[in-house]
């Protein structure tokens, strides 16, 4: 067979496949890092020449929603600046506006931190009453952890970007799943090196959170550092041992390094726990076939086809296993839905031209499709051969029908 995987189906899980509740943020603040804007440093170098009293302060990220109308917009920073001195004077904090509808603040000389929390969540509602818009805010204290007063700005930015997670109306303090989501949007940038730093700062503020564990090892793997990844996915385990998301990327890690026995023993396992879960029930298919188990595959990627009909892989490998126990119309009719999913899967396109080859029914057809092969994979000799055998039986039928029309 000629299964492989693609890059966009197969892959290491960074979250549970059951933890889809929350909606990423459209715009992430912790990107204005990245580029360092004018505001940005403007803010740093206010923040680091404050003459802060008792060295504590909370520091916000503060932002109108921005599907407010226009008008609100137009007047966000004038309401801001009335209601923040309204709270506090220029000795106790200083702000600055970010863009149209964001703002930062710190301000310090409170009790203590809850009292400062309070005034927040005060400063929250009354900018909220007077614009009549949502208010997302994140908010970072210092001193914590060993940051740094510029790092405690980056924590409030790393804050509200979390905070964007529960909706446009959320208020939330920074903490080591802050720094899992900032971490999370460096690997999605593929800055992977900055994103272990992430996790690997998260698991000091919290050393046994599954998710930082978990998440550092597939950042880890997918550098092809794989002793780590697994030293990571381990240490997981022995917190959480049924948790599905890790049990699963042991298996397909083994599978990278080949060991598919051990592969396939740690993925029936998370079968055990989840027999739904879409990647499992793929790649379990898969190294059953490789095993040479199509019976055993089979079950594993009906259930995968089941719980993401959109994926044409699952309904590829079913169909070169009908190919080689000589099914051709149940390997037709699985290599059909695979295209129609992904019109330039090679491996369905020329599985398809085989099938029709086999039933000898429209060759025509087979022979499209046996050429669009060739088109994507040039040198596959197995999509050549097919295409070559298809040629022939249409060559001798044009040769048959000429005798006959000469007789």
């Amino acid at each position: 067979m000629t299964s492989k995987f693609s890059s966009k189906e197969i892959h290491f899980l960074k979250t549970d496949p059951d933890n889809f509740n929350f909606k990423p943020p459209e715009m992430y603040f912790s990107d204005l890092l990245l580029t360092k804007t004018i505001q940005i440093k403007a803010f740093e170098k206010r923040l680091s020449e404050a003459k802060i009293p008792g060295e504590k302060f909370l520091c916000a990220v503060i932002q109108i929603s921005p599907d407010a109308s226009e008008s609100i917009q137009e007047k966000a920073k004038d309401t801001f600046e009335t209601t923040f001195n309204s709270f506090l004077d220029n000795k106790r904090g200083i702000w600055e506006n970010l863009n149209e509808t964001s703002f930062v603040l710190a301000f310090w000389d409170y009790v203590s931190v809850e009292k400062a929390s309070q005034l927040m969540v005060s400063l929250k509602d009354k900018i909220s009453a007077a614009l009549k818009a949502d208010i997302l805010i994140g908010i970072a204290k210092f001193p914590f952890h060993d940051f740094s007063k510029s790092q405690t700005f980056a924590n409030a930015l790393k804050a509200i970007d979390h905070a964007a997670f529960f909706g446009s109306d959320s208020l939330i303090h920074f903490d080591a799943t802050s720094l899992n989501i900032s971490a999370d949007r460096l690997f999605g940038l593929n800055k992977y090196d900055m994103a272990i730093k992430e996790y690997q700062k998260g698991l000091e503020i919290e050393p046994s959170d599954i998710n930082l564990i978990n998440s550092l090892g597939v950042c880890f793997g997918i550098m092809g550092e794989l002793d780590k990844a697994k030293l990571e996915f381990k240490k997981a385990m022995k917190i959480k041992p049924n948790e599905l998301m890790v049990i699963y990327n042991i298996g397909l890690l083994y599978q990278i390094e080949g060991n598919i026995d051990k592969a396939i023993i740690y993925l029936r396992k998370a079968h055990g726990i989840k027999p739904s879960a879409f990647e499992v029930e793929l790649l379990l298919g898969h190294l059953l076939i490789k095993k040479e188990l199509p019976d055993q595959a089979i079950p594993h990627l009906e259930k995968a086809g089941q719980v993401n009909p959109k994926s044409g892989l699952a309904f590829r490998m079913k169909g070169e296993i009908y190919l080689v126990d000589n099914l051709p119309e149940k390997a037709s009719h699985e290599f059909n839905k695979a295209i129609k999913l992904n019109p330039s899967d090679a491996i369905s396109l020329s599985g398809y031209a085989r099938s029709l080859d086999l039933q000898e029914k429209n060759l025509k057809i087979a022979l499209t499709f046996a050429k669009n092969s060739i088109v994507i994979e040039p040198d596959n000799q197995l999509f050549k051969k097919r295409l070559e055998t298809i040629l022939r039986k249409i060559e001798a039928g044009t040769i048959v029908e000429d005798t006959i029309k000469t007789a």
